[in-house]
């Protein structure tokens, strides 16, 4: 597992864009039957959520000074 609170928020937010440019291309794969591997789609699903979360958890803090 990824320890993202020690990265820095640009690449962060990079990690979500090619994150989710991923999952967009795996869901086309998945309508094609290009894959096999299904469990690839929850992996980059929840990888998106933890870094989502952290970037969250940084807003919240520097909201707050």
């Amino acid at each position: 597992m990824d320890s993202y609170t020690k990265t820095d928020t640009v690449e962060l937010k990079k990690l979500v864009s090619e994150s989710q440019k991923k999952l967009s291309d795996f869901r086309f794969a998945i309508s094609g039957s290009k894959t096999r591997n299904v469990r690839e789609g929850r992996g980059l699903r929840k990888k998106i959520a933890r870094i989502k979360t952290e970037l969250s958890k940084r807003l919240k803090v520097s909201n707050r000074d």
